[in-house]
């Protein structure tokens, strides 16, 4: 490779910032480059899609198996690219079955999930390794940028799986909306038979999506490869001496006529020197500075005796037995000796042991306490989301008194529900109906305690009727509230067989006899 023509600035870079530059490399070669990956994939994938017409999904799963193969054009390009030899759309091309041809095989097989294909890939293809000594330099090389690599191929993932999405997306919001609204998505799609169209479509905006993010991908994976060569060969020492020798070449034959003009005859001095014998090198015992009024050995002796006297060292005379240096009370460190002795002594530290058991016990009895305090300070919560504990969830409350404007109160209705319904039907069909059921939901509501609430609806009152498991009740009030439905909000008056239907199931379910 001639690095001194690289068309980009080699130097050391973190890894990031490699595949910042691979994203650059490939936006200023955009235009080659998705041109060509145009060129080679869209005539594949449609010859794909003609062949397994019937089966979409496996031409799909076909034309993204073989990306592994699509990847080595771009990278083809990339590399003369960088070093100023910039490759046509027909040269590209016609060097395609010599690029595809080094393992081929084993790039569409096990190697087709490698998470850093497009870091491994100029290995292959630039370097042209195999076998023991492809792994090793692949070793060698992603020691640091394997994870760089790893996350690009994971966000290439997700990035293709979103642009795809939004080029679905962009022809859903081209359709006209009055179709939308005028026909349904089976119409409109033909979803009716055979709609293989539309996946076949789906599939070519995959491969369009391909066609803007793969040569970025390539170019990303390029240049974080060549940053790790960067880093472990020393391109930009390289280069620098490269520059320096291109700088000193002018200055190189008067430099070395200098040279020799001043080292063409040796100094008289150094003609006029004479070789003397090597003096060894005295031994640390031997004697020296004898020339002088203090001598070496005299120095020795002063200096041992300096250091026999204080501060050096202090003499003491003990005429009694002690065990070890014992420090005075009077020195420092006192009242820490005391404890050591006092924490030495055997009952002493038989109670400290039971003190602390009894510390330990009342730790444990704190805790359990306090699990028990935020237990029963939150025992309603616990009850409604982790079971009942024995106890109401809340305090009972009230029954109301209007339900769905109606009132529900006991003594609000007449003693017989039923004769009084069959009186006022002929005549004022609506608040016979509206008394039956506001005394349906008064005996609900006080006498089998059905918790109903101003905020239910009538189905939401049929739902806790049906909850009871009483079938008679159920029916009753679902026919009841069906025609009170149509009557108050339908203006349709039920007819006149429903007032007998309804009376007699009123006296069977609650038990009154009719009046005489």
């Amino acid at each position: 490779m001639r690095l001194n023509e690289a068309s980009m600035e080699i130097r050391p870079r973190s890894a990031w910032e490699a595949l910042d530059l691979g994203c650059l490399l490939a936006r200023r070669h955009a235009g080659l480059l998705m041109l060509s990956w145009a060129a080679l994939t869209l005539p594949l994938f449609a010859v794909l899609s003609i062949l397994t017409w019937q089966y979409p999904t496996l031409s799909l799963l076909l034309f993204w198996w073989l990306k592994p193969l699509y990847e080595r054009l771009p990278l083809f390009i990339l590399s003369h690219t960088l070093f100023g030899d910039t490759p046509t759309l027909g040269r590209s091309l016609r060097a395609l079955p010599g690029v595809l041809r080094p393992q081929w095989l084993a790039s569409v097989t096990w190697r087709r999930f490698s998470p850093t294909r497009s870091f491994d890939l100029p290995v292959l293809q630039l370097e042209g390794l195999s076998g023991a000594a492809r792994r090793e330099r692949l070793i060698v090389l992603g020691r640091r940028n394997s994870s760089a690599a790893t996350w690009l191929t994971i966000v290439g993932m997700h990035l293709e799986g979103a642009l795809s999405l939004g080029l679905l997306a962009l022809l859903y919001f081209v359709i006209p909306a009055q179709l939308l609204t005028e026909l349904s998505w089976h119409e409109l799609l033909g979803l009716g038979g055979e709609a293989l169209w539309l996946e076949h479509l789906t599939n070519l905006l995959y491969a369009l999506v391909l066609v803007v993010w793969e040569p970025i991908y390539v170019a990303s994976g390029f240049s974080l490869y060549l940053n790790r060569r960067t880093i472990l060969e020393g391109w930009d020492i390289e280069l620098a001496f490269r520059r320096l020798r291109t700088r000193l070449m002018p200055m190189l034959v008067p430099l070395l006529l200098g040279l020799g003009l001043l080292f063409a005859q040796p100094p008289a001095a150094l003609l006029a020197a004479e070789p003397t014998q090597a003096t060894t090198e005295a031994r640390p015992e031997a004697q020296r500075l004898l020339n002088q009024s203090l001598t070496s050995q005299a120095a020795s002796q002063r200096i041992s005796d300096i250091l026999d006297q204080p501060p050096f060292r202090h003499s003491e005379t003990v005429t009694r037995w002690r065990f070890g240096d014992e420090a005075s009370d009077n020195e420092p460190g006192w009242f820490a000796r005391m404890l050591e002795r006092l924490l030495q002594a055997e009952g002493l530290q038989h109670s400290l042991d039971t003190l602390m058991t009894v510390i330990e016990v009342l730790l444990w009895a704190a805790l359990f306490t306090g699990v028990a305090v935020v237990l029963w300070r939150h025992r309603e919560w616990l009850q409604l989301y982790a079971g009942r504990f024995g106890r109401p969830l809340r305090k009972p409350q009230a029954p109301p008194e209007i339900l769905f404007g109606l009132s529900v109160k006991p003594d609000s209705l007449p003693a017989d529900v039923a004769g009084e319904v069959e009186r006022l039907w002929s005549t004022e069909p609506r608040q016979a109906l509206g008394l039956l059921y506001r005394a349906l939901l008064s005996r609900l509501l006080h006498e089998r305690q059905l918790p109903l609430r101003n905020a239910h609806t009538e189905s939401e009152a049929l739902q806790l009727i049906a909850a009871l498991e009483q079938p008679a009740l159920t029916r009753f009030a679902s026919a009841l509230t069906h025609h009170w439905q149509n009557l108050a909000y339908g203006h349709r008056t039920p007819p006149d067989t429903t007032r007998s239907e309804l009376c007699s199931a009123w006296r069977e379910l609650f038990a009154v006899e009719p009046a005489a």
